[in-house]
């Protein structure tokens, strides 16, 4: 038995840091949007805005969770403009009813307070 194993604790049920960050972008309704910090905090993770960026990076291909919906702090759209994943979040931001001007979002109007 290592020195640690009486204080280390198995949660076999508990979520993986990844899906605390994946159950919280499914609960952003649409037309709002959420910081990556905000999504960090949601999932019970805070000051890892960081991992909340790299756990959205590495989403598998057509999945369904809203990942268009995660803006940074600034109330800027983090994706380059000219990729195809930065015309797509504009497209579904704007199909939600989101306005976007010159790549900025309104926190004042879009954010997400549950």
């Amino acid at each position: 038995m290592s020195e640690n194993s009486a204080t280390e604790k198995s949660y076999p049920d508990e979520p993986s840091r990844e899906q605390r960050i994946y159950q919280a972008l499914a609960a952003v309704p649409c037309g709002n949007v959420v910081t990556y910090g905000q999504l960090a905090e949601l999932a019970g993770l805070p000051r890892a805005a960081r991992l909340v960026g790299r756990t959205l990076r590495n989403l598998p291909n057509g999945t369904n969770l809203p990942w268009h919906r995660v803006i940074n702090a600034a109330g800027r759209l983090s994706l380059d403009t000219d990729s195809d994943s930065g015309q797509l979040q504009r497209a579904r931001l704007q199909d939600e009813g989101v306005v976007v001007t010159n790549g900025r979002i309104s926190l004042s109007q879009f954010r997400w307070r549950p």
